[in-house]
């Protein structure tokens, strides 16, 4: 499904990579295919210190270079002097502003000119995301969203990395399944869901930042 998309949406599809295991099993998969594909990330300015260090070790690794979006300065700016610096812990509008302003405006952007984008959503990952299917329509920005890796499990999804020796966060390896933003991510407790860490202080169904909401 990716190497069909890449041929037939040649220019106009790009991959969205939160540099999650699952994004960067379909950039090893979409940079086997087309070296020179798009892919990009968004650089909420409160990122994890790994996170960071994964985006420069995946360029070096493959010889790419992962284009990053960040949030317009001004609106970040009027944002946190309005309403402090840590307001997404203040009630969920905030949150919701927060996640706005740093991640859903820089995605429009990225996503301005193309007919389609690859995700690393899976079915499995909360019950925000139990209905993705394959291939969507993203009424939102209005264009074909595509999620190859909708059906693996996370075993599926570990066994590819350590198989092709794909860089991966070493978060992972501390607790963390889903990772965001420090502030607003932690550790998983036993038995929890794999996002449980992401706004642990809010209830499960309302766990997006709007990047992939209906």
């Amino acid at each position: 499904i990716i190497a069909w998309f890449l041929n037939e949406f040649d220019g106009k599809v790009a991959i969205s990579s939160s540099m999650s295991a699952e994004d960067q099993v379909i950039t090893d998969m979409a940079v086997r295919i087309k070296p020179d594909v798009k892919i990009f990330t968004l650089d909420t300015g409160r990122l994890f210190p790994e996170t960071y260090d994964l985006i420069q070790q995946t360029n070096d690794y493959y010889g790419i270079k992962v284009q990053v979006y960040f949030p317009d300065h001004r609106e970040v700016e009027e944002m946190v002097n309005e309403h402090g610096i840590n307001l997404f812990y203040q009630n969920e509008a905030n949150r919701k502003l927060c996640c706005d302003i740093r991640k859903l405006r820089p995605l429009a952007r990225a996503l301005k000119g193309l007919d389609a984008w690859i995700c690393g959503l899976r079915t499995e990952q909360s019950v925000t995301r139990i209905l993705t299917q394959h291939v969507e329509w993203d009424e939102k920005n209005e264009l074909i969203k595509v999620n190859p890796l909708s059906e693996w499990l996370e075993k599926d999804v570990w066994d590819y990395v350590h198989k092709n020796k794909v860089p991966y966060n070493l978060l992972h390896d501390k607790g963390f399944p889903s990772i965001g933003c420090q502030p607003c991510t932690r550790a998983v407790k036993p038995g929890e869901d794999l996002r449980s860490g992401r706004w642990w202080w809010e209830t499960p169904e309302k766990k997006e930042c709007g990047l992939h909401e209906k």
